[in-house]
């Protein structure tokens, strides 16, 4: 396959360029395909600075998240949405379906003992 021109967003090229000590890397991979098109995978890479790595990786994934959504993009495809993504998640997401979530939790986890405070922390 030919390498992808698609130029990376622009706040996430900022943000990659605000943070670590050189350049990194954005690679894209499309592992499934779909009726409706392919399922695009992103990964980046490169040099952190010791001790900032967390900050530095949330400053990436807050602008690559944003983008995602911003240019109507899913934050979650067909995967479990996890503490990373359940910002976009609820910005994503009709009020009403996170409703109808939340009462499903509530009856069928009334003691919150799965997966507590991930979606509606």
């Amino acid at each position: 396959l030919q390498a992808s021109k698609q130029p990376v967003p622009p706040p996430v090229h900022s943000a990659l360029e605000s943070v670590g000590p050189g350049p990194a890397l954005v690679s894209l991979r499309f592992p499934l395909a779909y009726p409706a098109g392919p399922a695009p995978f992103y990964s980046v890479t490169g040099p952190a600075t010791r001790g900032q790595e967390l900050e530095q990786w949330q400053v990436i994934k807050s602008a690559a998240s944003d983008a995602i959504i911003e240019m109507g993009g899913t934050i979650t495809h067909h995967h479990a949405v996890g503490r990373d993504h359940a910002p976009w998640y609820r910005h994503e997401q009709d009020p009403l379906y996170l409703e109808s979530l939340r009462a499903m939790k509530r009856t069928l986890d009334p003691l919150g003992v799965l997966n507590p405070g991930v979606l509606f922390g």
